[in-house]
């Protein structure tokens, strides 16, 4: 399954020590330059760097330029305009992406937007997490990750717990 991911996911999913579930859930993780330097470019310490930069199964590509990108970048910030017009050009399965106005955007463009919430639901489906509920607390505690009340129940009432 080929994804193209944004940096939250990436930052969220490594400050709950959790960044391992992104190869276990996906064939191929891309991310463009924009992310890769915004995680682990030169100077940064986001959680995750170390592993993106050392990582086998992340792909660095850059995007290929055309007029969408600088129309988006009137909305989106650098990683999530890349993110977008990346999984446009390569046919990605799902645009990792948490952010609110991104996720509508990449809707916009028939992608398949899939946050962190996403991704743990996912791998609780898939039986690589026992829950979800824990982790949700880590990112709200760990992450500074806000969750609206109703969307933590929703997501608990979805994995069952």
């Amino acid at each position: 399954m080929l994804v193209v991911s944004d940096t939250s996911p990436i930052i969220n999913l490594a400050t709950i020590e959790h960044l391992h579930l992104l190869p276990e859930l996906f064939s191929e993780i891309v991310i463009p330059s924009a992310v890769f330097n915004e995680v682990a470019g030169s100077g940064n310490h986001e959680p995750g760097a170390k592993e993106i930069k050392e990582a086998s199964w992340v792909k660095v590509l850059a995007v290929p330029t055309q007029p969408l990108l600088p129309q988006l970048l009137h909305d989106l910030d650098q990683g999530e305009a890349e993110a977008i017009v990346l999984a446009l050009d390569i046919k990605a399965e799902y645009v990792l992406i948490d952010e609110i106005l991104g996720r509508k955007i990449a809707l916009s463009y028939n992608l398949q937007p899939l946050g962190v919430l996403g991704i743990l639901l996912l791998a609780k489906q898939r039986e690589l997490i026992e829950s979800v509920t824990p982790l949700m607390d880590r990112l709200r505690k760990e992450a500074n990750f806000y969750i609206d009340s109703r969307l933590y129940q929703h997501i608990k009432g979805l994995a069952q717990e």
